[in-house]
């Protein structure tokens, strides 16, 4: 896949349907939650036929559960590939982590563990799924609240060695990686700094909830300053990205996120600024 910019977008939930589709608002793309729409018919397929007439749409799913040794759901991949050739997305999206664990789901994003083999076996799977798929994929860094005693390599150096091996590319998370810094006592920069940058096709940023000793993703907050921080020096580093909000609860007006999406504008181009001056001194 060429890497392409779309430019900002926003999380599409049922909130902003009718606001979206009457007032057609200066968003550049759509992301949409797959297992949402893997039905036939219904109102959610109706509304999203009518708005991705009118703008990009990217699929980003929960329950791949690529990591898992559980053996891979061929029905979702059927599912999942029947809805791509229906709605014709930009790229499609799923975490870096494991939902199952003997065929139970746990409706939970689980860290994996940074080993050779773990490393060998999602790298496996992956190419099944983009054989399988007929397109390349996007993997997303989860935020976590544990790790493992085994670990054998870093998380930055576990997804770099996925990317490359697998041919697949990334969806950079920044509050994710905020949130894993701050329960794990790591340094987000390192953790920017040593990504491929050209396996970078999306950024998501998020709110989320801080008890001082620890971070939850939640999803449910605006994004905070130090996450808008880390999103300004990814710019800097990574050049210009396709770049969405996410918010799942506590979904706010269409106004307020679109308020967000400007910021986020406002903050890469100031990046880029910097980025070139840089490049020119």
């Amino acid at each position: 896949m060429k890497k392409q910019n779309l430019g900002f977008g926003l999380g599409l939930r049922t909130d902003h349907f009718h606001h979206v589709i009457e007032h057609k608002p200066k968003v550049d793309w759509f992301e949409i939650i797959s297992e949402n729409y893997m039905v036939g018919g219904g109102k959610p397929r109706h509304y999203l036929e009518t708005i991705r007439q009118d703008y990009p749409i990217v699929m980003h799913g929960v329950s791949m559960s690529i990591g898992s040794t559980d053996p891979l759901n061929m029905d979702y991949l059927k599912s999942l590939r029947t809805l791509a050739a229906e709605v014709q997305p930009a790229w499609i999206s799923d975490h870096l982590c494991f939902t199952t664990i003997g065929g139970v789901n746990s409706h939970d994003l689980l860290p994996m563990p940074y080993t050779q083999e773990a490393l060998k076996h999602v790298v496996e799977r992956i190419k099944i799924v983009q054989d399988f798929l007929g397109r390349q994929m996007l993997l997303e860094n989860a935020s976590s609240y544990l790790t493992y005693q085994s670990d054998e390599m870093s998380e930055w150096e576990f997804i770099n060695q996925i990317c490359q091996q697998a041919d697949c590319l990334m969806l950079f998370d920044v509050n994710n990686i905020y949130v894993s810094a701050r329960n794990h006592g790591f340094d987000p920069m390192e953790y920017v700094q040593a990504v491929d940058p050209n396996r970078v096709q999306q950024i998501h940023l998020a709110g989320h909830t801080d008890y001082g000793d620890y971070v939850i993703d939640t999803h449910d907050h605006p994004v905070c300053d130090p996450v808008w921080q880390l999103y300004k020096e990814t710019i800097k580093l990574m050049g210009p990205v396709s770049t969405m909000i996410e918010r799942d609860d506590n979904i706010p007006v269409f106004a307020e996120l679109e308020k967000e999406l400007d910021h986020a504008r406002a903050l890469s181009q100031s990046a880029l600024v910097a980025r070139n001056l840089g490049a020119n001194t």
